[in-house]
């Protein structure tokens, strides 16, 4: 007996692809779809067919953009020979709320990571060498995550950025702000004694 419509089950299982979302909150976001009046399913539907009708990379730095180059690229008041390296595009949304970096991006779109068959030609380091060799650049700052494979891809672009006349740094981390020192883990602790810096 078919306890749940095919059609929504298929709904479910096509939902609970995407990451970060399970069975349960598939099964949930499904029937709330269901729930909503038909015109809304449909603009849902329409937004998701026309995503990849609009959506493209960015040649420069290869954002997911309408434009190409994006609008961070041919804004002519930042700086352009600053590059700040970022696994994704998430990344880079979430460096732009601080308003705080005046340079360009470079999306990796991924870290090296062998197991998952991730390697230098699976990511846009050729890309991002070619970019740092042109000879406008000035820095390259590497911003991956603190993870292992962030690290590695950091530690894999440090090596590949010696032969090019450019400054390469890391991003910092550490302590969050607010945080008590005694609940930092050695990890953290020891990032954080490493990446320290003169006081304001």
């Amino acid at each position: 007996m078919q306890i749940i419509p095919p059609a929504l089950e298929n709904l479910i299982e096509n939902l609970s692809l995407l990451p970060g979302i399970g069975k349960k909150t598939a099964t949930r976001l499904a029937l709330n779809i269901l729930r909503k009046p038909s015109s809304q399913a449909k603009d849902l539907a329409r937004a998701l067919l026309e995503l990849h009708g609009s959506i493209q990379l960015c040649s420069c730095c290869f954002t997911f953009s309408e434009s190409d180059p994006c609008d961070i690229c041919a804004e002519p008041k930042r700086q352009a020979d600053i590059i700040c390296v970022v696994e994704q595009s998430a990344d880079l949304l979430a460096i732009e709320k601080t308003s705080s970096f005046p340079g360009h991006y470079h999306i990796l779109h991924g870290v090296l990571s062998p197991i998952d068959g991730m390697g230098p030609d699976e990511i846009k380091i050729k890309e991002l060498l070619a970019r740092a060799a042109n000879g406008t650049v000035k820095e390259v700052i590497i911003a991956t995550s603190s993870t292992v494979p962030g690290e590695a891809t950091a530690n894999y672009l440090t090596d590949a950025l010696k032969s090019i006349p450019v400054k390469v740094t890391r991003l910092a981390c550490g302590i969050p702000m607010g945080m008590d020192i005694k609940y930092a883990d050695k990890y953290t602790l020891a990032k954080a004694i490493e990446a320290r810096s003169t006081p304001l």
